[in-house]
């Protein structure tokens, strides 16, 4: 996708932002269109659910509205995802994943990264989040221990 420029001396700019997001939103939704009518995933179970999930994880780490993930996105998506990354290791992540040889990320190779059959870091790192975002914090008072207890 090409990238998407704004004028930086508009200061309503937002409006702007809000219509790219929303061209990139409409961009995605028919790739999981395309995606579930060619049937690319037949052995994934709840592939819709699946696929909504990860354009909004696509359109959180792709800050600039781009429609790719480019090193700057992988590397501030790993920064939150507590994985922080050399830009060496963002490249070769990139790499990894890119099947265009474009050097970023569009959503279609990001849905292979989490559906396909060769594992990546980078999947291994956001399932990694999804898993640990399902974990409860337990409330209340902590149960009493005694010195039986201890190891």
């Amino acid at each position: 996708m090409p990238r998407t420029t704004f004028d930086r001396s508009n200061v309503q700019g937002g409006k702007q932002w809000g219509q790219a997001k929303q061209k990139q939103v409409e961009e995605i939704d028919d790739e999981i269109e395309t995606i579930i009518t060619q049937n690319v995933y037949p052995e994934v179970e709840e592939l819709e659910e699946k696929l909504a999930a990860y354009k909004d994880q696509f359109i959180t780490y792709d800050l600039d509205g781009s429609g790719d993930l480019d090193d700057n996105d992988v590397r501030v998506m790993m920064e939150k995802l507590g994985q922080p990354k050399n830009q060496i290791e963002i490249r070769k992540m990139i790499k990894e994943i890119d099947l265009n040889g474009s050097g970023t990320i569009n959503y279609k190779e990001f849905v292979h990264m989490m559906l396909g059959g060769k594992s990546s870091i980078m999947r291994m790192i956001l399932m990694f989040e999804e898993k640990m975002k399902a974990k409860e914090i337990p409330t209340g008072l902590p149960p009493k221990k005694s010195f039986s207890d201890l190891p």
